[in-house]
């Protein structure tokens, strides 16, 4: 039995984290580019990691790499041999592991006995993320099932390689993309675990139209998909994409929405939603309801908004 499974099947609720480039902006680092933040891997790797220790700290049981927004094209397109973008890979689950570790050591031993030891979540973003436009949000891209392996599987391998306890295939807005990484784990890396979570502009379907109940299947019948649910989503869609997807899949539930605002992909900006009256801890506790185990924050959120849910939430 792998370590997510463990962790699903001993703690009621866990805790994700947050959103890295939005906590790097508030400190002031520029993470405009393709890259992102991952441009940080190649220049300054200590302020990655400094932020994982953030959201260590602030409670979270499973941290995610900085790996997102990073596959060996990004990479190569910034100069890097195909190798060496490997190992920088590698290196995102590296500065998780440590980040973990200094932490940790730092823990009372009745503060390490009231929590688990956080586990590496390597980060599997979609192809969206590589092409940098905003079709994370739309799901408006085309490849064949061979190409998005191809694209996938190195930064798979290299985060499995290093020591990634689970996959967070996240941020899929696009239901054919989602079917090749299930299929590419059963085929290629069967002993992963993995959760899979969506993005979605409406209530029925994921951001590219694919109804709900197809990709709820999806990871019903995947023996390595763990939990399932929706990150970098409009709070007001999760409640019920969630009552939406339950009716095919009984897995664990996962959520991490946006702080609330409304991305325009567009100009890059973001903006106040009207539909949006409730923080993210209102909303968790409304979710935990419809039987959410898994809790955390997507894009616009903090470490001080994960400190609230890990207090709150385990309180």
């Amino acid at each position: 039995m792998g370590k997510f499974k463990v962790l699903l099947e001993k703690q009621e609720m866990i805790i994700l984290d947050g959103a890295l480039g939005t906590e790097m902006e508030s400190r002031g680092y520029d993470v405009s580019g393709k890259l992102w933040s991952a441009k940080y891997l190649l220049d300054n790797p200590q302020i990655i990691q400094d932020l994982h220790e953030a959201y260590v700290r602030a409670g979270s049981d499973i941290i995610t790499t900085s790996s997102y927004q990073a596959s060996i094209p990004s990479f190569v397109e910034a100069g890097l041999s195909p190798e060496k973008a490997y190992e920088f890979l590698k290196e995102t689950v590296f500065l998780v592991q440590t980040a973990i570790k200094n932490v940790w050591q730092g823990l009372s031993l009745d503060e390490q006995k009231q929590r688990s030891y956080p586990l590496v979540a390597g980060s599997v973003g979609p192809y969206a993320a590589y092409l940098a436009d905003g079709s994370e949000y739309t799901g408006n891209y085309q490849l064949s099932e061979a190409e998005f392996r191809d694209f996938h599987r190195p930064r798979i391998q290299a985060l499995l390689e290093a020591g990634s306890d689970l996959l967070a295939i996240e941020t899929i807005p696009n239901g054919a993309e989602a079917a090749a990484i299930v299929r590419l784990l059963a085929e290629e890396f069967p002993q992963a675990e993995a959760y899979l979570s969506f993005t979605a502009q409406t209530e029925s379907a994921i951001s590219d139209g694919t109804p709900i109940k197809e990709v709820g299947l999806l990871a019903q019948f995947s023996s390595q998909v763990l939990a399932v649910g929706f990150n970098c989503t409009a709070p007001h869609l999760i409640a019920p994409l969630l009552e939406k997807i339950r009716q095919v899949c009984d897995k664990p539930l996962l959520t991490y929405p946006n702080s609330g605002e409304i991305y325009n992909g567009v100009t890059n900006t973001w903006h106040d939603d009207s539909k949006q009256d409730k923080n993210l801890l209102e909303n968790s506790k409304l979710w935990r309801e419809q039987g959410v185990q898994l809790f955390g924050g997507c894009c616009r959120t903090r470490p001080e908004d994960i400190k609230q849910l890990a207090s709150s939430l385990r309180n």
